[in-house]
């Protein structure tokens, strides 16, 4: 069970793999991390030695910003654009997508379930 940066990573998987499992490391950043640390990517992280783990831990604690440092950042971004009412900022106060993308169809993650509009008119009863 290693822990780096404060996350249990897989164990049956590859370093490579798992270190993508690491909030703010994806595929390259995993290689380059491997790449100065000397570990070799197709290594299962069961079969590391504790050295190992060390220097993948030391070399993530001092180039890369990970997990909650990195959350941290980028909600104090958003913070800041909604401060200052940039159009993206907007976008981000009224739950629909900041960068281009379409909302007359589509959009359903951010806008939320479709609620139909036409049909809430309550019928008049008619003369017979």
């Amino acid at each position: 069970m290693a822990r780096i940066a404060g996350v249990t990573i897989p164990t049956e998987k590859q370093v490579q793999i798992s270190l993508t499992y690491i909030f703010g490391i994806g595929p390259v950043f995993a290689a380059r991390i491997l790449e100065a640390t000397n570990v070799n990517p197709t290594t299962r992280v069961r079969d590391l030695t504790e050295t190992e783990l060390t220097r993948l831990r030391e070399e993530i604690n001092a180039h890369y910003t990970v997990e909650g440092d990195l959350q941290r950042v980028v909600a104090g971004n958003i913070k800041r654009l909604k401060e200052i009412n940039s159009y993206r900022g907007l976008r981000h106060k009224n739950n629909l997508p900041a960068h281009g993308q379409r909302t007359r169809t589509n959009a359903r993650t951010r806008r939320g379930k479709k609620t139909t509009v036409g049909g809430t008119k309550k019928k008049v009863a008619s003369k017979t």
